[in-house]
């Protein structure tokens, strides 16, 4: 009896540890997408040609303006553009000559070179939401971010397994001085994650604090032959090139640094309310601001970048996972392949107040056509909450799980002899089933994508474990990554350095909230 209650325990323990080892979180990162299946185009040659056509009309009659930037109108008037008061006019073909220096695709460097990532060709490299002054979730409600909000988002991102990007103001910790918050938030991105990350561009010495802090991370050598840095540059659509956008722009290419040229469109206030016409003003506006980035350093990565929603014409507000911007989405990225650039766009788009049906209707929209569009650098992938105003920690993991689907369908549909499975078709016969069979149970582990969140329970499990739905379960993911996260190893003399320059610098000037 004794040996028997002895073998039972041992039984236990063993299932408690099965079931320890199932529910451990395993810190694991899948590589960028690499693309197995076509991209949807939706305009023909003609169409391409015409929105071409108009967009060098648009640069050349009519023009963009550099505001507040002498040195910016003086190189662009040493490279032949026409230019006037802040007007720029560029001669046809001025732009798409300069362009030709920017590479088609080039590597991002991560503090981990395991996780280090290729922009461009048939790549989608995913990063989280970026830029939202408010964050949500379900304990808390709606509320302003904080630093302790945004080094709890660096934690999950790095946590996530179809994450391959830290990103950069995942939201905007309004407890810290507007003058010193960047500087906390590439600590948390250098310090909590090892995953790629964004710089700063709220001020070109802010881009230039990003660039050295990064040569203290990687090695000045490094920095300046290599990109370890995406930056987004907005362009004030329409065709408005403020200061501080280009001045922060020129720090970073200059220092060899990827920029984001990606001009901010609301259909019908920003530009035109048809998809043609919109294409035309995007097309034109990244090629100047791409044009400008190769004046500064020829061969510097640029990304061609477009943030499109539509707006609700009775409230003004802006729309999304709508048709009209999906077409200008896949408009963009044949119009980017055309010009030889990565292509930036998509994300996790909802207007929603909560994580809600709409939320997810939208999100799906948005994601699936950036898979399809051909985007290579999908910001705001996850989190994304109320038009880009929240940053919620259910919606982070439910987007963060769902990339996963992305993964998937971008492998499409393999044909070799195993996936053919002529033998369990032969083994199974009429009649059978294929729950026992040699192909099913060698294969069953990978076949099929799983979701880390969503019940797929029978009812009565559901029921007897609380009926949860989807927010409450992500509550629960978000508490459980949380708990278990584990910050990666990091150099102490570089951490040291690190620490000092962030003194040095927030020492050196008053704090500002403005």
């Amino acid at each position: 009896m004794a040996e028997a209650n002895t073998r039972r325990r041992a039984r236990g323990g063993g299932g408690a540890a099965r079931r320890a080892e199932r529910t451990a979180v395993k810190i694991e990162t899948a590589k960028y997408i690499e693309r197995n299946i076509p991209n949807f185009e939706v305009l023909n040659e003609e169409a391409l040609e015409i929105i071409e056509a108009n967009a060098e009309t648009v640069l050349a009659e009519i023009g963009v303006n550099f505001v507040d930037n002498p040195a910016a109108l003086e190189r662009w008037r040493d490279a032949g553009a026409d230019v006037n008061g802040e007007r720029v006019r560029l001669p046809r073909g001025l732009a798409r000559e300069l362009i030709k220096t920017a590479p088609s695709e080039f590597t991002q460097h991560a503090r981990d070179p395991a996780k280090s990532v290729v922009i461009g060709g048939r790549n989608l490299v995913l990063a989280p939401v970026y830029g939202p002054p408010f964050v949500r979730d379900a304990q808390g409600g709606r509320r302003y971010a904080t630093m302790d909000d945004f080094n709890k988002f660096v934690k999950l991102g790095y946590m996530s397994k179809w994450l391959h990007h830290s990103g950069g103001t995942v939201c905007e910790p309004t407890d810290i001085p507007v003058n010193k918050r960047h500087l906390d938030m590439l600590m948390a991105h250098m310090t909590l994650s090892d995953k790629p990350f964004m710089g700063s561009v709220t001020d070109p010495s802010r881009a230039q604090d990003s660039v050295e802090m990064c040569e203290i991370l990687f090695g000045k050598e490094f920095v300046q032959n290599n990109t370890v840095m995406t930056s987004l540059t907005n362009i004030n659509s329409p065709m408005t090139f403020d200061d501080v956008m280009m001045g922060s722009l020129e720090v970073y290419a200059k220092n060899n640094q990827a920029c984001i040229i990606s001009p901010f469109i609301v259909g019908g206030a920003m530009a035109p309310v048809s998809v043609a016409g919109t294409l035309t003003q995007v097309l034109a506006e990244v090629m100047a601001g791409v044009a400008y980035s190769q004046i500064i350093r020829p061969g510097a990565p640029a990304i061609f970048g477009a943030f499109v929603s539509s707006i609700d014409m009775n409230s003004g507000a802006p729309t999304f996972g709508t048709p009209e911007a999906s077409n200008v989405t896949y408009g963009a990225g044949q119009l980017a392949r055309r010009l030889g650039l990565p292509f930036r766009s998509a994300g996790s788009f909802c207007g929603s107040k909560l994580p809600d049906a709409q939320a997810a209707y939208e999100t799906a929209n948005s994601l699936n056509m950036g898979l399809l569009s051909g985007v290579n650098f999908m910001l705001h992938s996850c989190g994304w909450l109320e038009g880009g105003l929240v940053a919620d920690f259910e919606k982070f993991v439910m987007d963060a799980d769902q990339l996963g689907v992305l993964h998937g369908l971008a492998k499409g549909v393999t044909y070799d002899e195993d996936a053919q499975a002529m033998d369990a078709i032969r083994e199974v016969g009429p009649g059978g089933h294929y729950l026992g069979c040699a192909h099913t149970q060698a294969n069953f582990k990978e076949a099929f994508w799983k979701s880390d969140l969503l019940d797929y329970k029978p009812f009565e499990t559901w029921e007897e474990e609380g009926a949860r739905d989807t927010q409450t379960l992500a509550s629960a993911r978000v508490e459980h990554l949380l708990a278990n996260y584990q910050q990666p190893q990091l150099d102490p003399d570089v951490k040291a350095a690190l620490d000092a320059y962030v003194a040095e610098k927030k020492a050196s000037m008053p704090d500002a909230f403005t």
